[in-house]
Formats: C-alpha cells, sequence, structure tokens
C-alpha cells in the first residue's frame, strides 16, 4: 500500500524560504516519478515540478529560478525547494507518484498516488 506524507508547510512572509519534503511509504525502490502539485482556493490544481529516478526535473514556468525538486532515493523522499516566494504562492501543495512513467512528466493523469497535502502560505 502506497502512501505519501507531505510535511514543511507553513506562514512565511515574501521573499523568504521553505523546503517541503514528501516521504513514500509501500515501495521498494520509490516510485519512478514524483513530483508536487498545488491548489489555490478557486483555482485548478496544477502540476509545479517533477523529477525521474535519473534527476532529470521539469518546473513550471511561474516558479523557475525559484523552486527546486529534487530526490533522495535511500530515504524515498522528494524535496521542494522554495525560494523568493510570493503571495501567489500560496496554496495547498501535494505530493504525487507517477510509478509507470519515466520522464518527468507534468501532466497530472500521470500521477496515481498523492498526497493529502500541507498548506503553504505567504503573507
Amino acid at each position: 500500500h502506497v502512501q505519501l506524507v507531505e510535511s514543511g508547510g507553513g506562514l512565511v512572509q515574501p521573499g523568504k524560504s521553505l523546503r517541503l519534503s514528501c516521504a513514500a511509504s509501500g515501495y521498494t525502490y520509490g516510485p519512478n516519478v514524483m513530483g508536487w502539485y498545488r491548489q489555490a482556493p478557486g483555482a485548478e490544481r496544477e502540476g509545479v515540478a517533477t523529477i525521474d529516478r535519473g534527476r532529470s526535473t521539469a518546473h513550471t514556468d511561474s516558479v523557475k529560478g525559484r523552486f527546486t525538486i529534487s530526490r533522495n532515493d535511500a530515504k524515498n523522499t522528494v524535496y521542494l525547494q522554495m525560494n523568493s516566494l510570493k503571495p501567489d504562492d500560496t496554496a495547498m501543495y501535494y505530493c504525487a507518484a507517477a510509478p509507470f512513467v519515466n520522464w518527468p512528466s507534468l501532466k497530472e493523469a500521470d500521477f496515481i498516488y498523492w498526497g493529502q497535502g500541507t498548506q503553504v502560505t505567504v503573507s
């Protein structure tokens, strides 16, 4: 049974940083692709960043240069380092896993497993 548990969210001032973590369990070697999505109130969920086993990554345009996704397969954990945070980054952030693709897809339909989310508020 695969579980994803996020941590690290909180309230932060604009311009500051946060690091989100997502621990995956139920895998022996970790999922092929892991990613972060976010959903702001009244908005659709959007892909933020994804990473595959080879450490290839994809970041949505609005976070390029500010957010960095990384993973530690020994710990079955994926991270999202968020720098220079803006009020527009306020959202619930979700960790997700795509076990059946081999590239850093931002396509939501590729992600089968989802965490419960961690709130990030920039104000």
